[in-house]
């Protein structure tokens, strides 16, 4: 297990304290899981923000010739 000392202000740290004793655990393993959870790389899906993933697979159909002349008539 590896030591980290961070700089925090003194009203996040009381809070997180206050979350942290609500949840039963301790500041200590809320920040490991944050940390473990933001330097985990992302997984295909993962890489496209939720917007994206909604959209996903919406234009398969789509005429992309169609919507270029259309690009082009709008930005002449």
């Amino acid at each position: 297990m590896s030591k980290l000392t961070l700089s925090v202000d003194e009203g996040v740290s009381s809070r997180a304290k206050r979350y942290a004793r609500e949840r039963g655990v301790s500041v200590s393993e809320m920040v490991e899981a944050y940390l473990s959870a933001v330097a985990t790389p992302p997984s295909g899906a993962d890489l496209d923000p939720p917007i994206l993933r909604s959209v996903r697979g919406s234009l398969k159909k789509a005429d992309m010739a169609a919507y270029r002349r259309h690009l082009a008539a709008k930005f002449r």
